[in-house]
């Protein structure tokens, strides 16, 4: 077996792509939470309760599909915004196991409220990178993303 220091990658020409997207990913989630820090959401909470709000009674299997994240992660935040009293969660007449993802009154005014504060983390990143920059790595991310 080779020594870690002589061993060679030879796939690819360039770093590791999955290591820098996903370094690069908690870069910007740490910029956008230090953003929302006063409204007491994280940008996962905020995505969360912007897509229950335009998905009306959403599973959370779907919520789950729709954020290309596992169940057991989506389960998780849920049950820190239903503490919050943000949305409510509520058994399926036909089948108890499947919840449904409702928005309550103070769930939509806290994201209300988060809004502004999403809005000067883009504009941060924005200044960061450059409006050109993010538009052709918008692009490229689509191509991933679908």
């Amino acid at each position: 077996m080779p020594q870690p220091e002589n061993y060679q990658m030879t796939a690819s020409t360039y770093p590791c792509l999955c290591a820098l997207i996903r370094k690069a990913g908690r870069i910007v989630t740490r910029n956008y939470d230090k953003c929302l820090k006063p409204s007491g959401l994280k940008v996962t909470q905020l995505s969360m309760l912007a897509n229950i709000a335009g998905n009306p009674a959403i599973t959370v299997s779907e919520l789950a599909e729709l954020l290309l994240m596992d169940q057991t992660t989506v389960s998780r935040n849920l049950r820190i915004l239903e503490k919050s009293g943000y949305i409510h969660l509520k058994d399926e007449t036909s089948d108890h196991r499947i919840k449904r993802i409702h928005l309550a009154d103070p769930g939509l005014s806290k994201m209300k409220e988060a809004l502004p504060l999403w809005e000067n983390a883009q504009l941060d990143m924005e200044r960061a990178l450059g409006r050109e920059s993010i538009g052709m790595m918008m692009e490229t991310l689509k191509k991933l993303t679908g």
